[in-house]
């Protein structure tokens, strides 16, 4: 029989299950506190672990008190009511959407079915008309329209939903490129977030 899922309650840490690692658990306290003072629950990332971390553009993100990684395949995942997952397709990410938590899945083109198949409960909402400065060409497969780095997008999703963008593409390689092209500045409120965005 399938594990429930297991309940993180933001305001305590307590009742987190024993399986989860000292270092999850730590992270996971902090990221609750800052629920409490920003009131949407803190950023959760399903990374695959045979991503290079030298080539993933959110692994700098680890320090953070607001993002939490978790490697795939999740053994038992966590309960991820109220939750929205970035995705290639689906519903536009709009300003309706501000409060919820968001699930963003990290994992090359190669690993996406699987992973997105995983947690295909979870609400999809697409960020269209943004422009990548990330210079990948897959051999493989084909990137769609409207595909951006993971940082890329999740810069965009805290844009578009008017969190604090600050810090987050600190060791991004391409940001200044990535923000240009997309005629952004560091610190910007959201702008039309109910559709594409056309710079």
């Amino acid at each position: 029989m399938a594990n429930p899922p297991v309940k993180w309650p933001w305001h305590s840490c307590t009742s987190l299950h024993h399986k989860y690692n000292r270092h999850i658990g730590s992270r996971l306290q902090v990221a609750s506190e800052v629920f409490m003072l920003a009131r949407y629950p803190p950023t959760i990332i399903v990374r695959h672990p045979n991503e290079n971390p030298r080539k993933c553009s959110v692994w700098p993100l680890r320090q953070r008190s607001d993002v939490i990684f978790l490697s795939y395949p999740v053994a038992r995942r966590p309960d991820l009511s109220g939750y929205i997952r970035l995705a290639a397709d689906g519903p536009p990410l709009s300003i309706q959407d501000a409060a919820a938590g968001i699930l963003l899945l990290d994992g090359s083109w190669r690993w996406a079915q699987a992973m997105t198949r995983d947690f295909a409960d979870v609400p999809a909402r697409s960020l269209s008309g943004w422009k990548t400065a990330y210079p990948r060409v897959s051999r493989i497969f084909e990137d769609p329209s409207n595909g951006l780095a993971s940082i890329e997008a999740l810069f965009i999703a805290y844009h578009l939903l008017g969190r604090p963008t600050q810090g987050l593409l600190d060791h991004y390689h391409w940001a200044n490129a990535f923000l240009l092209a997309n005629g952004l500045q560091l610190g910007e409120g959201p702008e039309r977030a109910t559709e594409g965005h056309s710079p």
